[in-house]
């Protein structure tokens, strides 16, 4: 279904407004589960348009608005940014700072395009409720913290969002990207893979750098520890199976001539099967610890950081959301994508009352600057060139998901 040019009109004479917005959110981003300001923020203005608003899970906020008799629909939009230094070069470029959860003090960054999940949901919002007419039923707005750490979802869901809020009988969501704005990509079934993060304590001796012989050495142990895990994928995996192992941080000593008594490094694996995952992470366990045990060291510590389910879109309901996709949009605006190795958090919201979800992407850019190369999420150059397409593409798909399921 093609939208009513009324929502239409009335999107296009505020685009100026939603921009702004937009870049109010991106001047001032908050670390996961501490979006307080933007919290209060996104309450203050749900309000103003006249939604019942209130937190859920520490820092998000649902907003909830009964147009009548009809069904209830949810859409979702992540609102936290990452501990990383913008250097975009923007007029409006964050330079916020936070404080991580083990007191390090970091600069914060919308790296990820939650900026414009949050003024696209604001502005679906406002658009729903200045024309009730075109719509019947019950429309809730998920404004969720800690997408990043995977917390956020399962805090809300902890704090009985669907006890406190109605249930609706479907979920939608949608992420920035780095593809053509005007365009949107859908994956019908398995949309997004599993991931799980683990930290790794590497225990050793401690001893002057001139006497080794003192040492059990955490770096080298955690070196061959590195190693070995790359082989995990290459060689207990079939190459049928999508798996993906990184470690992307590893942190030892102070001096040079100090041989530390620890190690400390972490692992991402992304995963697309439930078994695949069981078996990476044993081979990662087994690993670590025969590792440490060959080099006559102290027992490791492995320690489960946090985990992402698999988005896995409904196919009955994506693919008929497809469809009305075309209609708004266009046929050559809508394609087809297969699953991606990034994860999300957002099924948990439909998988835990047992309703169907779709969650897509819509891209940033002109087709020139994809073309050339651009930044990709969690980049510290992570910013949209075309931010007015993206966002009026990203309110229409959102409001095309809504409406068509809210129909009078």
């Amino acid at each position: 279904m093609a939208l009513s040019t009324a929502l239409t009109q009335d999107l296009d004479a505020h685009l100026d407004d939603l921009v702004e917005l937009y870049q109010e959110f991106h001047r001032s981003p908050e670390l996961s589960m501490q979006e307080h300001a933007t919290a209060a923020r996104i309450k203050e203005l749900v309000e103003g348009h006249g939604y019942d608003a209130f937190l859920c899970g520490g820092t998000g906020v649902v907003a909830t608005l009964v147009n009548g008799d009809g069904p209830v629909v949810a859409y979702r939009a992540d609102i936290d940014g990452l501990p990383i230094a913008e250097d975009t070069g923007a007029d409006f470029a964050s330079t916020a700072q936070g404080t991580l959860p083990d007191g390090t003090a970091v600069p914060v960054m919308h790296g990820c395009g939650h900026d414009t999940h949050i003024s696209v949901g604001l502005e679906t919002a406002r658009l729903l409720a200045e024309h009730r007419d075109l719509w019947a039923g019950t429309a809730v707005f998920l404004f969720q913290p800690g997408e990043e750490t995977s917390a956020g979802a399962a805090a809300m869901l902890e704090d009985g969002v669907w006890d406190k809020a109605p249930r609706p009988s479907a979920v939608f969501g949608q992420h920035l990207w780095p593809g053509v704005a005007g365009t949107v990509n859908v994956s019908v079934g398995t949309a997004m893979a599993m991931a799980n993060s683990l930290e790794v304590t590497v225990r050793g001796k401690q001893a002057h750098g001139s006497q080794p012989e003192n040492a059990i050495d955490p770096v080298v142990l955690g070196a061959f520890m590195v190693t070995r895990l790359q082989t995990v994928v290459s060689r207990e995996i079939s190459a049928r199976d999508a798996v993906v192992l990184t470690i992307a941080t590893f942190h030892a000593g102070l001096k040079d001539n100090i041989i530390p008594d620890k190690a400390v490094f972490s692992i991402n694996v992304r995963s697309f099967d439930e078994d695949v995952r069981a078996t990476v992470l044993a081979a990662i366990e087994r690993i670590v610890r025969a590792e440490s045990a060959a080099a006559g060291a102290p027992e490791p510590e492995i320690r489960q950081m946090y985990e992402f389910p698999r988005v896995y879109n409904d196919p009955a309901l994506t693919s008929s959301l497809m469809e009305s996709f075309r209609d708004e949009l266009g046929q050559d605006a809508v394609l087809e994508t297969p699953a991606v190795t990034g994860s999300e958090d957002v099924g948990r919201f439909g998988d835990a009352i047992g309703v169907p979800y779709t969650y897509w992407f819509f891209g940033g850019h002109t087709a020139e600057s994809v073309e050339a190369g651009v930044a990709g999420n969690h980049s510290p150059m992570f910013l949209p060139d075309d931010v007015r397409t993206a966002l009026r593409t990203g309110v229409r798909a959102a409001l095309t998901a809504l409406v068509s399921h809210l129909q009078t």
